[in-house]
């Protein structure tokens, strides 16, 4: 008896301990729903001063990654010197420049141009200031000593997953995306390559970058008797204005996708009546980690890796609760 009472005790604190590292958190910079390692239990005080230069603030993700970024360095009694270029190349390097003359220690860069920031790069590179460049691609990427990135890619690909899922006989879509954003483009192609062969048929293609013309193109897509039984979106800022079109139209018989993850586009998953099927989540709170981490370990003369592919995933209405809508994942 006393045998199967040690016995019954020993399962009992096993259980407990394997569904406390089963949990996820969600929602905010400390609460990351994608899990990762066990966290230290103290993280260290570093006191850096960072810069963190933003091709353009107004993006909810990219706005979001500075959120996680300065949660992290605030942890660690740093500083984050946040400047938004917002969307003008010339801007970005006055303001690089600018991060110079404050005495930063290091640069976060989410770059507004890939050819027109060499020359704030080169000074940089000058000053003996490291650059962490994030999510987005550049021509000189000598002058930077890492790189993080979503893997976007996979994004799309997991979209595509779930369509051939949904529809095993194939259909016809609209792809909305951004040509000039190159990883807004390798999520789009992640999906078209994970549907190839699969009797799918691009219809048209949209650019989400001009909005009245965007919105022309759909209109005649939603009015018309030609069925449509797929929009993939880039981003989940082109999946919103799809969406409320879709929703004003009466059009919720179409399946949208969209990588992102953003709070307003997984709260509607929520809705049972929404077109929205699923989307290729990216994480900026798990970016923002890394990226101190790595900025840290390059101030420190520590080991690092160059380039990281941040995890996505593919979140939709069956788990979607567990990574929350209240904030970015």
């Amino acid at each position: 008896m006393r045998k199967r009472v040690v016995e019954f005790i020993l399962l009992t604190v096993l259980a407990v301990i394997f569904l406390s590292g089963c949990k996820k958190n969600v929602g905010t910079p400390e609460d990351n729903p994608v899990v990762e390692e066990e966290e230290e239990a103290s993280e260290p005080e570093a006191n850096y001063l960072y810069g963190y230069s933003c091709a353009d603030l107004t993006d909810p993700f990219y706005a979001a990654l500075r959120d996680a970024v300065g949660a992290q360095v605030e942890q660690r009694k740093g500083q984050l010197l946040v400047r938004d270029a917002a969307n003008d190349p010339a801007k970005q390097n006055v303001q690089l420049v600018e991060m110079i003359d404050k005495g930063v220690d290091l640069v976060f860069l989410t770059a507004a141009d890939p050819t027109a920031v060499t020359p704030a790069l080169e000074a940089l590179d000058e000053a003996d200031i490291p650059v962490v460049l994030l999510e987005t691609q550049i021509e000189e990427r000598d002058l930077t000593k890492a790189m993080l990135c979503s893997d976007n890619y996979n994004a799309g690909k997991v979209c595509g997953e779930n369509l051939k899922e949904r529809m095993p006989e194939g259909g016809k879509l609209v792809i909305v995306e951004n040509k000039e954003d190159k990883s807004l483009s390798e999520g789009v192609s992640g999906f078209e390559e994970k549907i190839k062969n699969g009797g799918f048929e691009v219809v048209k293609r949209i650019d989400g970058t001009k909005t009245e013309e965007m919105k022309t193109e759909l209109s005649q897509i939603l009015s018309s008797e030609a069925g449509t039984d797929v929009i993939m979106c880039a981003n989940d800022q082109m999946a919103e204005a799809v969406r409320t079109m879709m929703k004003e139209s009466g059009r919720n018989n179409i399946l949208l996708y969209s990588i992102g993850g953003s709070p307003a586009v997984k709260a509607a998953l929520l809705d049972s009546t929404a077109a929205i099927a699923g989307i290729g989540a990216r994480s900026p709170i798990n970016e923002g980690k890394i990226a101190v981490k790595t900025a840290e370990a390059i101030l420190d003369d520590g080991s690092y890796e160059e380039e990281v592919l941040v995890e996505t995933f593919f979140i939709n209405r069956e788990n979607v609760e567990i990574y929350g809508t209240d904030g970015w994942q």
